[in-house]
């Protein structure tokens, strides 16, 4: 029995197609689904823009749970331009803001960090 070039094609083609298939449906679920959601609040102090072909806001935020105390600082992405210029505004003031971690995100594709912004409030 020969083998086809059409046959020969289609053994290829499935399993490549199949793999991205998956990979897109991983990347679905990993972006939409978020493993923990919450709310921090402190004064933003680094925001920037970051990456060769995806570009994503990275920001850091001091985080001071007692006045004297070592501030904690937390890390967070924003992915969103609109969100971007109100964190832009905010820097220097104490800010809230809503994130949700995404864990398993392959590599920094999609931020640097696990945390996306999602809302700012300015606290003062």
């Amino acid at each position: 029995m020969a083998v086809t070039k059409t046959k020969v094609f289609i053994w290829l083609f499935i399993p490549i197609a199949l793999v991205i298939a998956a990979f897109a449906g991983y990347l679905w679920v990993a972006l939409n689904w978020s493993y923990s959601k919450g709310e921090r609040a402190g004064y933003v102090q680094k925001f920037s823009q970051k990456g060769w072909l995806i570009k994503t806001w990275e920001g850091e935020m001091a985080m001071v749970a007692v006045p004297g105390s070592m501030p904690e600082k937390f890390y967070f992405t924003a992915r969103n331009d609109e969100l971007a210029k109100k964190i832009n505004a905010t820097v220097g003031k104490r800010v809230s803001i809503y994130y949700e971690q995404h864990k398993g995100l392959p590599a920094n594709w999609f931020g640097d960090t696990d945390y996306f912004a999602k809302e700012v409030k300015v606290l003062e």
